[in-house]
């Protein structure tokens, strides 16, 4: 009877030594870009730090945050867009996209005017958009034309973030032909054999499309989260020209026109930071915003999880 030997010390060790090298590229990368920021944002939160001085304090800038009013709205504003601002963009660019595939003639043509959008440069896109939604701009004059009272959509607390929406909404030509191509992906068979036995549209969606496409829903989904929890310069820019403020020196100017309404956590992190060169409190956030960002992510994946799942029985 044959026995089988174990591979020598020296052989094992060598084998390991070589995965080493083939990751060591990644690994570097992972120490050097994640670990070391990871670790050094995690002792400068204990520290009074603005770039000359640094001074252990403790739990004081953990403390202050508690009672940062500014803060919470921040927290509470980007929720807010994860919560609304990313579902409503995520279907209406699968919504395009499958109306896209219904097209007859001329999709060509309407691809292209729902993708021009997302080529705008950000700046520019945002401008345009708070003086189109501005008391007196073109909608306004159009909703009043059915006797409705406009909103001042960029001035009005109750109204800016479903601002934002609505230009987050503009812009989805990439996650449009992201689901556009999924869409055209699907085999046509299972269409066909789903309306012979009698499937409804909605059925062949929910039990034919909705599956198929799922790593692309997912994917659209978890980065649409972490975009929304890094929302910065589309709500900067809209609160600016709502305000009527420019960035010229010496400016004082604090995100979140009107009445903080647009303040994300991530401008306040950048303005402690960068503005009033606290930077350990600054790290606070920046680790409340690396676990917000961790917590959302790892319970979408499980949802799509469980749902694929669920579809497979």
């Amino acid at each position: 009877m044959s026995t089988v030997r174990a591979a020598p010390p020296l052989r094992r060790r060598g084998e390991g030594l070589k995965a080493l090298l083939w990751m060591s590229p990644w690994l570097v990368g992972f120490a050097v870009f994640f670990a070391y920021p990871l670790a050094a944002t995690v002792y400068f939160s204990f520290h009074r730090y603005d770039l000359f001085t640094l001074e252990f304090v403790g739990l004081d800038n953990y403390r202050y945050f508690l009672v940062d009013d500014r803060a919470w709205a921040s927290i509470g504003n980007t929720l807010w867009l994860v919560v609304l601002m990313v579902p409503a963009q995520v279907l209406f660019g699968l919504g395009v996209a499958w109306l896209l595939t219904r097209l007859k003639s001329g999709a060509g043509f309407f691809r292209t005017v729902f993708y021009l959008p997302s080529l705008i440069p950000v700046v520019a896109g945002t401008v345009s958009f708070v003086f189109l939604l501005n008391p007196s701009g073109p909608l306004n004059q159009f909703i009043e034309l059915f006797g409705i009272a406009a909103p001042d959509w960029f001035g009005d607390k109750d109204w800016s973030k479903p601002g934002l929406t609505m230009l987050a909404m503009w812009g989805i030509g990439n996650t449009m032909m992201i689901f556009l191509a999924a869409l055209l992906d699907v085999p046509r068979h299972l269409y066909e054999a789903a309306a012979i036995d009698g499937a409804g549209a909605w059925r062949q969606f929910r039990s034919i499309t909705l599956p198929t496409i799922s790593p692309v829903l997912m994917f659209s989904t978890v980065t649409g989260v972490i975009y929304a929890l890094q929302y910065f310069t589309q709500a900067m820019i809209a609160s600016r020209v709502a305000a009527g403020v420019t960035d010229s020196p010496g400016s004082t100017f604090v995100p979140g026109y009107p009445e903080l309404s647009t303040l994300t956590l991530a401008q306040w992190l950048f303005h402690v930071g960068f503005r009033d060169f606290s930077m350990g409190y600054a790290c606070v956030l920046a680790l409340l915003l690396f676990a917000f960002s961790t917590v959302f992510t790892l319970i979408l994946l499980r949802r799509f999880r469980a749902f694929d799942e669920g579809g497979d029985r």
